[in-house]
């Protein structure tokens, strides 16, 4: 193994009612791709924190190249040689990529001369990149490499990369991978978090395994198979979704040439959109983020109305209706955004499930709330989907992201919807959530419940749809037979190679 860039030893920090990490050893070494693996809560986050100089650890030492090493604020860790890509992007749509850029910077030169840097970089790394472009008109892997280019001309000697591929189609992957390689082979460090454990065998050269803030094993990824990987991360065994055949009922939701404006001057508007899905059908919707998700997601749960005939359930025009109407005819949603849109980060886990279950689980009677129904029903949702929370008190922003996640999902499930709408429904959860939330998306459809997922996630999608249809530039693509179509196809379907199209079933 190369000599050693960082080292941790003995890292622990805690929070009221939590240990986040404890006791936490392991080496980075130079030119050495280093995988963070662990289920959600496992204390990923908060080492990583730790390294950039956004949490101070309560005990234990950091050294980079055996000098001792505590950042105090991340323009530290920056000035020692650590750059950070997190998981959501930080860019003004309103500025290119070159005013972007700048703002990241200690000491930003002349913009004309920060765009010939950024242009050089970006072309070097496979990266190209226009510096006077807008980034509100960029795609999601071309804003992800404004923050790669702003990391790498820091010169860094490790780069943290948190779920990079999240956002990326299978394409965008392979160019992704080039990059890191190169930088690997430049001698640079990389500490790659990411729940897709093929992408964590085929790149990374050793792994670490957190669970419940502790590191449980260091193996060598290629050696070891995803499955493996994932249960050293749960500490058990756990089953895969199981897709069983189902008979299709008849036709529950059918979206007839819809129409939409975006809300904001960097959405993306919807654009004669058609397609059907019926009882007991899973339709999964792939396409890179800012194709038009939210928009889609918006228009089906009422959120942003349509024209009545745009959107038909069970034989009604329903595009005029609001949210709550359509909740009560059994059309539910969970959408990407947890904190904020589906969930109240300052609401405790029982305030969150009360606001969208309150008339399909009968939470309130002649205008008063039922607290106690409603708690209970929230500890039914944490129960049956195993959100980590010390109770339905906790306020749902305390939850780590996969947490919260799993009690988003569950509570839409749980109130037997006959359709269900959900955007990125395993974002950022483990293998084991991830899996539990697609078998109980099966299990609705098992129901004879309509499901549509709209996913960054192309595994996903193959393992639990029917058929499947992309978006690109709020254009959605006929939907076609999953089973019929392979990995390629797919990701050049989200690039908007519509021709591959056939008639609709």
């Amino acid at each position: 193994m190369s000599s050693v860039l960082l080292r941790l030893e003995g890292l622990t920090k805690a929070y009221p009612g939590v240990i986040a990490n404890q006791d936490v050893s392991f080496d980075i070494g130079h030119g050495e791709v280093h995988a963070l693996l662990g289920e959600n809560g496992a204390g990923k986050s908060t080492l990583v924190k730790m390294i950039y100089g956004l949490v101070k650890p309560d005990t234990g030492q950091m050294t980079l190249n055996g000098t001792p090493f505590a950042p105090v604020e991340p323009r530290a860790a920056r000035a020692s040689g650590i750059a950070m890509v997190f998981q959501h992007f930080s860019l003004f749509d309103a500025l290119n990529v070159a005013e972007n850029i700048a703002l990241g910077m200690e000491n930003p030169p002349k913009q004309s001369d920060l765009a010939r840097q950024i242009t050089k970089v970006s072309q070097s790394y496979g990266l190209p990149l226009d510096p006077h472009k807008t980034v509100g008109g960029l795609s999601a892997g071309e804003r992800q490499r404004v923050e790669i280019i702003r990391c790498l001309l820091q010169n860094p000697q490790l780069l943290i990369m948190d779920e990079p591929t999240s956002v990326l189609t299978p394409q965008e992957v392979d160019i992704l991978f080039k990059t890191l390689r190169k930088l690997k082979a430049e001698g640079k460090s990389i500490l790659y978090i990411s729940h897709k454990l093929e992408e964590i065998r085929a790149l990374c050269d050793t792994a670490t395994i957190l669970r419940l803030g502790k590191k449980v094993a260091t193996c060598e990824p290629a050696k070891a198979s995803a499955r493996e990987l994932a249960e050293m991360m749960v500490g058990s065994s756990f089953k895969a979704p199981e897709k069983t055949p189902r008979d299709l009922g008849k036709v529950l939701l059918e979206v007839k040439d819809l129409s939409k404006a975006a809300a904001d001057a960097f959405g993306t508007s919807l654009k004669s959109i058609n397609f059907s899905v019926r009882a007991g059908e899973v339709v999964g919707i792939g396409g890179v983020a800012g194709n038009g998700q939210d928009e889609l997601l918006s228009v089906l749960s009422g959120e942003m109305t349509s024209k009545s005939s745009a959107v038909v359930f069970d034989g009604k025009a329903i595009g005029t209706l609001g949210p709550t109407k359509r909740r009560a005819l059994g059309i539910l949603s969970g959408p990407e955004e947890r904190l904020g849109h589906a969930a109240a980060p300052n609401m405790s886990l029982t305030e969150n499930a009360l606001m969208t279950a309150v008339d399909r689980q009968s939470l309130a009677k002649n205008g008063f709330l039922n607290w106690g129904k409603a708690q209970r029903f929230a500890e039914k949702v944490i129960d049956a989907f195993d959100v980590r929370t010390p109770s339905a008190q906790t306020p749902a922003g305390s939850l780590s992201g996969g947490n919260l996640q799993k009690f988003v999902i569950g509570r839409e499930v749980m109130q037997a919807p006959r359709v269900l709408v959900v955007n990125q429904p395993t974002w950022g959860v483990d293998a084991a959530a991830a899996a539990a939330i697609r078998q109980a998306l099966l299990d609705l459809a098992n129901e004879q419940a309509a499901i549509i997922v709209i996913s960054q996630d192309l595994d996903e999608l193959i393992e639990i749809s029917d058929r499947f249809g992309a978006l690109n530039e709020g254009r959605l693509s006929q939907l076609r037979p999953t089973q019929d179509l392979s990995v390629e196809e797919i990701g050049l379907m989200m690039g908007g190679a519509h021709d591959l199209e056939v008639s609709d079933a």
